[in-house]
């Protein structure tokens, strides 16, 4: 066979994945705190993006506004109860306003003395540079309202661990070099409290003593809080029953043994500790009573709020009212005006020009994504509400299955799409704040025949049974199989097992240990 070269002309067409769309696909699955980030850098390169003012009417900000409302008639058809639907929101700020209000009046002084002088006052001589100081304080200026206040300039900076912990040290430890390896092991802690470093490797990396460092722990270990600068769970422990004098040899020996007390192996703890059923009691009663993670109350940052990007409430037609949380939207705008003034002065063939001209692309581009972006997460939303309009109803037993594809080939849009929209973003609904995904659970046959039962619902009917067992009556996992198969849910004994440590629910056996003991502590 005779090789020989050849030309063939073939039309094809391909999907190019260009930065801009690659980005924008990107902006989809982005938290609105990252979003804010990627804009703020976006405003800081490119002269013609701007962030829009409170009184600024067009833009993105408008779409917080735009609602869509799920009816009754579009509700599913597993729906047939009703419920009664209330406010999340409610009149929370106006009774924390005027509770806010009473408690200020009741601290400020009526009795103070005005400084100022006017028509009804005498004048003082003291009275301009009175003024003058007030005018230098911030919202004190003429012209200034009320907004020039910052409120944060007035409150207490947080306390934390280590501020807490430098405050004792001055009266415990004296000498240099105490101080020095004192401030070393504080610097040390993790936000729990604990003490993770090694005593000799501190000693060598300070020069000093092994035994010094040892020393200097030793005071530490009995600030405030108690049990501070522990190395393991133990210590923790042990440095607390110490400071209350319940540090026996029994005690130490059921703190040398937590796992046992993990496993709630009783019988083992009784002979290790050799102590009889009641004396065992009043000590698992003592260890409740300890804190095994004495720094957390001492947090340097504290959690951050959870801001949801979907508002869900009842309208007063009885549908659900859908909306995008204006506070989540990005406020952008591009700036014509100073385009249009700065190309009448660069010549068309400039690299002034192309510069501008590119700013504008991608400043159009950007003001596009985010519409596109708030109209995807919108679809996607409104969709996951009409497909679980019983839970919104009647709660997390009416959940129902359901899967990407449900809601991609509801909306005519890819799986991928929808994964990226539910990945963390945040639903407020009457019955709390959810994550999109949330709404996402696989689906367990029904014994009936019938619909599948969702997971996650499946998981709380498990919970709630566990919950309200007794402790002579403990529910084995067969027995939870078969209430649930009597329930109309087809589901295997190893799924329940697996859904029962998934929420970190003991065995039957263990918990049967754990509730005659409590039973008795109650006693």
């Amino acid at each position: 066979m005779a090789l020989s070269a050849s030309l063939f002309l073939r039309q094809s067409q391909t999907l190019a994945m260009t930065p801009q769309l690659m980005q924008s696909i990107q902006l989809l699955q982005m938290t609105h705190f990252e979003l804010n980030q990627f804009i703020e850098l976006e405003v800081e390169k490119n002269p013609l993006l701007e962030f829009a003012t409170n009184d600024d009417t067009s833009g993105p900000e408008r779409q917080g506004k735009d609602e869509l409302h799920i009816t009754p008639d579009e509700r599913s058809d597993r729906d047939g109860a009703e419920g009664a639907a209330f406010d999340p929101l409610g009149d929370v700020y106006d009774s924390a306003t005027s509770a806010t209000g009473e408690r200020m009046s009741e601290q400020l002084d009526a009795n103070f003395e005005n400084v100022f002088p006017d028509d009804t006052s005498p004048q003082r001589a003291d009275a301009p540079e009175l003024l003058s100081q007030w005018k230098s304080m911030p919202g004190g200026g003429e012209g200034e309202s009320s907004d020039g206040y910052d409120l944060d300039e007035f409150v207490a900076n947080r306390v934390t661990l280590r501020d807490f912990l430098n405050e004792q040290v001055p009266f415990s430890v004296h000498g240099a070099a105490d101080l020095l390896i004192a401030q070393h092991l504080i610097d040390q802690l993790d936000d729990a409290g604990y003490l993770h470093a090694d005593i000799a490797e501190i000693a060598g990396r300070l020069g000093c003593a092994t035994a010094d460092v040892a020393r200097v722990l030793d005071s530490l270990q009995q600030f405030d809080p108690p049990g501070v600068f522990a190395r393991n769970l133990s210590e923790c422990l042990a440095i607390q029953l110490r400071l209350r004098d319940r540090f026996d040899p029994a005690m130490a020996a059921l703190v040398s043994h937590l796992e046992l007390l993990a496993r709630r192996d009783f019988a083992s703890l009784k002979r290790i500790c050799g102590v009889d059923e009641e004396d065992l009691i009043d000590m698992l009663a003592e260890i409740r009573k300890l804190d095994p993670k004495p720094g957390t109350s001492f947090e340097a940052s504290p959690s951050e709020a959870i801001v949801p990007d979907i508002v869900v409430r009842p309208a007063q037609d009885g549908s659900w009212a859908v909306e995008l949380n204006p506070d989540t939207l990005p406020r952008v705008l591009v700036n014509q005006t100073y385009y249009a003034t700065v190309s009448r002065h660069a010549p068309k063939n400039s690299a002034d020009h192309a510069f501008l001209t590119e700013c504008l692309q991608t400043a159009n581009w950007l003001t596009r994504s985010l519409d596109q972006r708030a109209k995807t997460i919108m679809k996607v939303a409104t969709e996951i509400v009409r497909q679980q309009d019983a839970f919104f109803v009647n709660g997390v037993d009416h959940l129902r299955p359901l899967n990407l594809k449900t809601v991609a080939d509801a909306i005519k849009m890819h799986e991928s799409t929808v994964s990226r929209v539910t990945s963390n973003k945040y639903m407020l609904t009457p019955r709390g704040l959810f994550e999109l995904k949330y709404f996402f659970t696989v689906s367990i046959s029904s014994a009936e025949g019938g619909d599948g039962h969702s997971a996650e619902s499946v998981r709380h009917r498990i919970r709630n049974m566990i919950t309200l067992e007794s402790p002579d009556a403990v529910l084995s996992d067969d027995d939870i199989v078969d209430i649930l198969k009597k329930g109309g849910v087809d589901i295997a004994r190893r799924t329940v097992a697996k859904y029962r440590e998934a929420m970190n629910i003991p065995s039957s056996v263990q918990r049967r240990r754990e509730k005659r003991a409590m039973a008795k502590v109650s006693a």
